[in-house]
């Protein structure tokens, strides 16, 4: 097959209009325009096989066709003439003429014209039956086209074959809509719809769990998959094709590919077919809505949708009555008219109340007024000295202000705000009074105390205003105000004294202990204590109420007061507990109001503490914190 790939005419070799009818060069015939009608591999429907010699009859000199007419164009093998088909066309025995005795293996049909003719011959002929004598064939660089001629600007542009080609991709995307439309009506899908519960809202991923278990489901759902990959691939083959043939038109190839339907899809699909077809056709479901989109022509398509069972504020249960609402919600909700709210705890004001909090301002006006009002009255107990007495302060004293609550106010739990001590000197003492303070937040024995760290980190230190030159005394405050509050039912001070120096070398006051004094002649002065007071607040407290909260949790009386009871005592829990002293741990300050004001025995604070834990953790956003023991 020998062409020029020049502008000049291609020049038919042996074997080329006999090796199937393309006579374009080897290298273009798959890359190129291909034959025209009669010899074209790209032309559809049935070619005569006289077609081809009969229109060279026109190009022909006058009588030479009288010396072909009785050769016989015929085809020996499969498929349309061309040289696509094949990659080495020398090796290809193909018979395109013959005589009625024999068969003749054609070197070329210019072989049997005269020399002079044979040029003139191979471009007619070219053009003529390869362009439909709608522009002359051009080759170059390995690729061969039609140059159209002003009254066919289009002859590039096999409209006919590109139209059946575009049909033929419609075909395959109403066979895909087909194959996809008969396994949504297959037995096996339809006996999956019938088997999912509709009791409650079933999510993609619940639908997934029922698709999985399915096997007969699956092995349908495979059987799509392999009839939908050869269309596909069929699909590809023919937009291929499709995009060779309208290389040179001035307009796209029009066509759509079918979309491959994923897993997903078919999940989406069942809620359409269960939540959204009240109508003839059903609509689409949108999950993160809970909603339908119905078809243009239909007015509503949404049907009754189950309500959603989950965590948090999803259903427990649905109601058996009306599934669409809950029926019951999981701890830490509460229903309300067919609906999980958040659970908030009743008011505490019954068991203890706890908004009485002063102002700082107006707490520090009142201590500096010593006022009454803000003064709790305590009982002040001292085996070492007696208020008002000057006594010897070379020993440690201890004295303590208590409450006793549980004998003289059962009702009341209190909270410290500041305290004072009103503190004398003797003239020209050297001694300097040091204080330790322990806090026992409701009662028990010393060893349930907790130490103030006075001027540590920021705690606050002790104040002291002069309130008698002649006298020497002073008022020590420490003020706590709303940031270190705290409860109290005994306070434990533990006074002792150090000596007072001035260090002539660095002009700063030291300390020393001072020693045991033998001779009373070397005591270093006396020491006077005029008032111990605590000022704060009292709260009133029901510990009979909280005793029937507790019982609650054992034997509720209404369903759903249970998990009432636990969320008023972790409220309970968390309050009093915000009034633990400062440090890394907060001190586990419930555990002592139900171990000493209730009078609970251990274990039952142990199985309360226990059960107020496992609820808390099932709670929306739960709150933990550790706390450190502090009462036995």
């Amino acid at each position: 097959m020998g062409s020029s790939a020049g502008t000049g005419p291609p020049r038919l070799g042996a074997g080329c209009l006999g090796h199937g009818g393309c006579c374009c060069p080897r290298a273009s015939c798959l890359r190129g325009r291909p034959a025209a009608p009669g010899l074209a591999a790209h032309r559809s429907g049935p070619i005569s096989p006289h077609a081809g010699v009969h229109r060279l009859r026109g190009a022909l000199p006058p009588g030479f066709y009288h010396q072909i007419q009785d050769l016989q164009v015929t085809e020996t093998r499969t498929g349309p003439l061309g040289c696509s088909n094949y990659d080495n066309l020398d090796s290809v025995s193909s018979v395109l003429v013959q005589s009625p005795e024999n068969k003749v293996q054609l070197l070329g049909l210019q072989v049997l014209l005269p020399e002079y003719l044979r040029e003139r011959f191979v471009t007619a002929a070219l053009s003529y039956i390869t362009c439909s004598s709608e522009g002359e064939l051009i080759c170059k660089e390995n690729d061969c086209w039609c140059k159209c001629s002003p009254t066919f600007p289009e002859c590039n542009c096999p409209d006919a074959d590109i139209q059946a080609m575009e049909d033929s991709l419609l075909q395959i995307q109403d066979s895909w809509a087909t194959h996809s439309q008969q396994f949504e009506e297959s037995e096996e899908f339809q006996a999956l719809l019938k088997r999912l519960p509709d009791d409650r809202f079933l999510n993609s991923t619940a639908i997934s769990q029922f698709w999985a278990m399915d096997t007969s489901l699956q092995h349908r759902y495979q059987q799509l998959g392999a009839s939908l990959k050869v269309l596909f691939k069929k699909t590809h083959r023919i937009v291929r094709r499709l995009f060779n043939l309208c290389k040179r038109c001035h307009r796209q190839p029009r066509f759509r590919l079918p979309k491959e339907r994923s897993l997903s899809y078919w999940w989406n699909r069942i809620q359409s077919l269960l939540y959204c077809g009240e109508s003839t056709f059903p609509g689409t479901f949108l999950e993160q809505s809970h909603s339908c989109t119905c078809p243009y022509d239909q007015s509503s398509c949404q049907g009754p949708i189950p309500c959603a069972l989950g965590e948090g504020p999803a259903c427990a249960h649905c109601a058996p009555d009306n599934s669409t609402r809950c029926g019951s919600c999981n701890p830490g909700y509460v229903l309300a008219q067919g609906l999980c709210r958040p659970e908030v705890a009743e008011s505490l004001e019954n068991f203890l109340g706890l908004e009485t909090d002063l102002q700082d301002l107006e707490l520090k006006y009142l201590l500096q007024k010593w006022d009454s009002r803000i003064e709790v009255h305590s009982i002040f107990i001292s085996n070492d000295m007696r208020l008002g007495s000057w006594f010897d302060p070379s020993w440690r004293k201890r004295m303590l202000l208590t409450l006793k609550s549980n004998k003289y106010k059962p009702g009341l739990v209190h909270v410290m705000l500041a305290l004072s001590l009103q503190i004398c000197l003797t003239k020209n003492s050297t001694l300097e009074p040091v204080m330790a303070i322990y806090v026992n937040p409701f009662g028990g024995s010393h060893s349930e105390s907790w130490f103030m760290p006075v001027n540590e980190g920021n705690f606050p230190d002790w104040e002291r205003t002069n309130v008698d030159a002649a006298a020497q005394c002073q008022n020590w405050t420490i003020t706590l105000g709303n940031r270190w509050k705290t409860f109290f039912e005994t306070v434990h001070v533990y006074l002792r004294s150090r000596i007072k120096s001035l260090d002539d070398s660095s002009n700063e006051t030291i300390y020393y202990e001072p020693l045991e004094m033998t001779d009373p002649s070397k005591n270093l002065g006396y020491m006077k204590i005029n008032t111990l007071q605590v000022f704060g607040y009292s709260l009133p407290f029901d510990p009979d109420a909280i005793r029937d909260l507790i019982l609650q949790l054992d034997y509720p009386y209404t369903q759903g007061s249970q998990d009432s009871a636990l969320l008023q005592l972790i409220e309970l829990r968390d309050r009093v507990n915000q009034l633990s002293p400062p440090g890394k741990v907060r001190l586990d300050l419930f555990s002592c109001l139900l171990r000493h004001r209730l009078k609970l025995a251990n274990n039952e604070v142990g199985r309360i503490q226990s059960s107020l834990r496992a609820f808390n953790s099932k709670l929306p956003n739960p709150v933990e914190y550790e706390t450190g023991k502090l009462c036995s």
